[in-house]
Order: C-alpha cells, then sequence, then structure tokens
C-alpha cells in the first residue's frame, strides 16, 4: 500500500500502546504509519523504543509554559513530521480548545472504560465499587470535552471475583494492545469507505428541512419540496462512470464557477459526467482531510436553490435571530 495515512502517537511514558501501534503498522496491509513519536517527558521510556524503531521522536516539557504554547510546540513537530493524524496513548495533558479543534476528526485517544461510563481517572475502582460485571476501555475521537466524543470502538473485560484496580487494570491493558491498532486502522480508513462517506453525507443531508433520500439512476439522492414537487439538491456519486471519485454531486451558480472551481482546485472539484453539463460540480470526498463543515455549506446551497420559497423564508427570519 502506498497510500499509508500518517500518524503522530503523544505518548508521557512507557509507551505501550504506541508500540503496539508501531508493531501493527508492519504487519500485513495496514493502512497507516507511525511517522512520529513524541512526549512531553524527555525521560519517557517509550521514545528510546521508537528511536530503536527508526521512528523519528519528539520530546519538549512542559514545566513553566502555558498550555497553548506547549501544544503549540507539540503541533509544530506533528506538522514538520507531515502527519495527518494524532493518536494520543497515554500522553497525560489536558489539551487545549484550540488544538482539539484543529484536529477534529483526526485526533484519538484510548480510554479504560466502557464510555459513556467513568470519564476521567480511576475508572477501574469505580467500576469495582458500582459491582459492574465488566470493565473495558474505549477508543474516541478526542473534543473539548473530556473524554466525550464519539466511541469508534470499545472491548469488554470481565470484572472476576477478587479483582482489584490494578489486577483489572493489566488485563484491560491486554485488551488495549488489541483494540487500539484496529480501531486506528478502520478510522484512517474512513475517507475511502463509501459506506462510511455515504452515512456521513445522508446524516448531514437529511438534517435540512424537508429533505428525504431517493434512488436515482443507481445513485442515492436527495430531494426537498415533498413526495410528487420534490427536487434534487445532492446526489452521492461513487466511482461513477470510471471516475476514481466518490463525490457529492451538488448544484453551482453557473457554469463558469464550476469550470474555475475545477480548474483552480482539481484535487477538490470535478466536472462530473452527464451532471456537469447542467452545471452540478462533484466534490471529492475519498480525499485526507476532507472539510465537512465545507461540505455541510455546499449540501445548504445546494439546497436552498431548488427549496420552495416558503422553506427559504422561514430559514431566512430564523438567520436574522
Amino acid at each position: 500500500m502506498t497510500d499509508k495515512s500518517k500518524i503522530a502517537v503523544l505518548i508521557s511514558g512507557a509507551g505501550t500502546n504506541m508500540a503496539a501501534l508501531v508493531y501493527a503498522s508492519r504487519i500485513g496491509d495496514c493502512p497507516y504509519e507511525v511517522v512520529l513519536v513524541a512526549s512531553n517527558d524527555a525521560q519517557a521510556p517509550g521514545l528510546a523504543l521508537a528511536a530503536a524503531e527508526g521512528i523519528a521522536t519528539f520530546a519538549h516539557p512542559h514545566k513553566g509554559m502555558t498550555r497553548e504554547a506547549h501544544d503549540a510546540a507539540m503541533e509544530d513537530a506533528v506538522r514538520q513530521a507531515g502527519a495527518d493524524y494524532i493518536v494520543l496513548a497515554g500522553y497525560m495533558r489536558i489539551l487545549s480548545d484550540g488544538f482539539v479543534e484543529r484536529w477534529q476528526g483526526r485526533m484519538l485517544n484510548i480510554h479504560p472504560s466502557l464510555l459513556p461510563l467513568y470519564k476521567g481517572l480511576d475508572t477501574h475502582a469505580r467500576a469495582i465499587a458500582a459491582g459492574d460485571t465488566h470493565g473495558g476501555t474505549s477508543v474516541h475521537l478526542v473534543t473539548p470535552e473530556l473524554d466525550a466524543g464519539e466511541v469508534l470502538a470499545q472491548v469488554r473485560v470481565p470484572i472476576v471475583a477478587d479483582d482489584t484496580p490494578e489486577s483489572l487494570a493489566e488485563r484491560v491493558k491486554l485488551a488495549e494492545h488489541q483494540l487500539y491498532p484496529r480501531a486506528v486502522a478502520e478510522c484512517v480508513s474512513r475517507w475511502r469507505d463509501p459506506a462510511a462517506l455515504l452515512a456521513r453525507l445522508r446524516a448531514l443531508a437529511l438534517a435540512l428541512p424537508e429533505s428525504d433520500e431517493r434512488e436515482s439512476h443507481g445513485s442515492p439522492g436527495f430531494r426537498v419540496g415533498g413526495e410528487k414537487t420534490g427536487k434534487y439538491f445532492a446526489y452521492f456519486a461513487d466511482q461513477h462512470h470510471g471516475t476514481p471519485h466518490i463525490a457529492l454531486l451538488a448544484r453551482t451558480g453557473s457554469m463558469d464557477e464550476l469550470l474555475n472551481l475545477v480548474e483552480s482546485q482539481p484535487d477538490v472539484y470535478f466536472k462530473p459526467a452527464y451532471y456537469g453539463a447542467s452545471g452540478w460540480v462533484g466534490i471529492i470526498l475519498n480525499r485526507p482531510g476532507v472539510d465537512w463543515d465545507e461540505v455541510a455549506e455546499w449540501l445548504h446551497r445546494s439546497w436552498r436553490s431548488v427549496a420552495p420559497k416558503r422553506l427559504t423564508r422561514m430559514m431566512d427570519i430564523a438567520d436574522e435571530f
């Protein structure tokens, strides 16, 4: 595989989950490679392990720095390494909101509980005290709210008689080493998975007022205006007519706009077969780093271009407030 996603792993200690990610990346057709291991502690044992494996390392102690300044130093190292994703693996720092937001959807963490249960610390002791039958571990996307991002994968680990937080933690750590590489691999592959891309596009399209989905010429299409008079404002195209693209097809304002977009940003836009003759543009979804806010804006704009005036007037009034 030549188009592996590049990940930077942030650690603060031994880096056992980092090691699991590294060794998994070298087995079979893994879709990611580790290009950097960085730490807030220059003495973190995991840095030596990474260096021994030929992986670039970076350390920057946080003492005496503001949270934002330290995050900026770490982020600069991540960007210089060319990383597409940041994976937290025992990184014992609370991150600034700005750092997290810049990597929205591309920063992952692993947490030793079955989220949403037991966010924060002392997860094993809390699970045992609650009388739970299982503890476990969860991989989630990082958001400004602690341990609150989308859960990507989980493994349940039984709590047995006479378990202590320490004994449960040992077994959960084994589960983490199996779960994290697989969850990271699935996450970094989302951008090339038609089902995942359609699901995300569908959620955005159907959130628009009075929108519905109907297949058209073998493609999922999205309409507004009702069963009998509804008009299409978007289509999902999965490598149709010989193109390599998985794309959103949306309406532009004119053929000139379409051609300008395709000429100026050919890595983002293309002129789709048949639809392009009517001024529809293809927005490529199967590429790393898609700006989904921009996709949502295209959907909204395309929706407005065909929605009944009663709906657009209502939206205009709502926007005023």
